[in-house]
């Protein structure tokens, strides 16, 4: 197996780590990332294989499970009742539970708030120079989550907040100062939603945290610590990556002249999968091995960890003709952008409807939309998503 050395943080990765996966691939499905010590899967095929192999999950073996530093409890906590990390049959009653109330019926309902909630922000958009980043594509989708939620809009600062100095956690770059910052994050965090449902279970409303609290899987019920997790979740995986889903969508529009023809009605969709595709936010996700394994000629022991390479598969050429090339036309049926097998993201369908809503407006009321400045991307792999998105229109 080949031995690759690329530092995550390194300014030229960072901008475009797509020349690094295709070098890795060329060598294998398989490759050993010196500076993760790890062995990492970087072919659309090991990939999706790693995802739905019932041998390899999210949990850490029992026998490797660490107490964690001290500082560090409060952010522990909340990953301990994660539904990202369970494996069955913690995982299976979990996500049944957040299913029940996760519904796309609740989901489609949104619809409209969102189309308005689009509207408002670009009648609010400045003259001249500005953040779409910060005005248009972090707003959608922390608004919305306060809204499915059933939290103030005006706590949306505070879970902007939150959301980044935990997910932080999972950047290459992370520091003591991370840390400490995710610990009191969390810390924030869970206080505020400890008293909300609390609230709620009082006075229940019609919104997710409520659903959540009623939903019900043979007998059981969320506790408050996994109501809290769920809701954590929610906002910091679903926020995280729909933000830079659409701010990636949004650059590379523009710098492809694509069309508005490709955000019609009855081609957005296949957009989306493109867009998703061809640059999509996250581009690590890990699994660790439950048994002894031989897969694509390496042995994996029980333990190990393998980091799956969702940005290096959706650019495989095995599997997509001139897979460097935006093309919206193409139908994409095999993304791995939103994971696979049991993880699959439960919040890929409101991200993708908040793609479907805030692209077109976007574009049909902004039909001289351009970039002021080339965007760059932020220090934050294993996430890809952009520092800034300065534009004029």
């Amino acid at each position: 197996m080949k031995t690759c050395r690329q530092s995550p943080t390194e300014p030229a990765f960072v901008q475009d780590p797509y020349p690094f996966y295709t070098r890795m691939r060329a060598g294998g499905p398989l490759a050993y990332w010196e500076e993760y010590g790890k062995v990492a899967a970087f072919s659309h095929e090991a990939v999706q294989t790693l995802l739905k192999d019932r041998r390899f999950g999210r949990e850490v073996p029992p026998e490797l499970v660490t107490e964690g530093p001290s500082h560090l409890a409060p952010w522990l906590a909340v990953e301990a009742h994660s539904l990202l990390d369970a494996e069955p049959p913690r995982h299976t009653r979990l996500r049944a539970l957040v299913l029940r109330a996760f519904t796309s019926r609740a989901i489609s309902d949104l619809a409209p708030g969102i189309e308005a909630l689009c509207h408002e922000l670009i009648d609010a958009f400045p003259e001249g120079e500005f953040d779409l980043l910060d005005a248009y594509c972090s707003q959608v989708p922390v608004i919305t989550i306060c809204r499915l939620l059933g939290v103030p809009e005006d706590m949306a600062p505070d879970l902007l907040r939150w959301s980044h100095a935990m997910v932080a956690m999972y950047q290459a770059g992370r520091t003591r100062a991370t840390e400490d910052a995710a610990a009191q994050a969390a810390t924030e965090f869970t206080t505020f939603l400890r008293g909300y449902i609390e609230k709620r279970r009082n006075d229940p409303r019609d919104d997710l945290i409520t659903r959540l609290i009623a939903a019900e899987e043979e007998g059981t019920k969320l506790s408050t610590d996994e109501l809290i997790g769920t809701c954590i979740l929610l906002l910091n995986a679903g926020h995280e990556a729909t933000v830079h889903a659409i701010a990636n969508g949004v650059k590379t529009l523009l710098e492809t002249g694509t069309s508005p023809a490709a955000l019609a009605p009855d081609t957005i969709d296949r957009t989306i999968e493109e867009i998703m595709r061809f640059d999509p936010p996250l581009h690590m996700f890990s699994r660790y091995a439950y048994e002894d394994v031989t897969l694509f000629d390496h042995m994996f022991r029980r333990g190990d960890e393998v980091a799956l390479l969702l940005g290096a598969a959706n650019r495989d050429p095995s599997v997509w003709a001139h897979p460097d090339r935006f093309d919206p036309t193409r139908a994409t049926l095999t993304n791995t952008s939103f994971g696979g097998g049991l993880h699959f993201c439960v919040g890929a369908p409101l991200a993708r409807l908040e793609m479907r809503i805030a692209l077109p407006n976007l574009f049909a009321r902004c039909p001289a939309l351009r970039l002021a400045k080339p965007p760059s991307y932020s220090d934050s792999y294993h996430f890809h998503g952009l520092a800034k998105l300065l534009v004029c229109h």
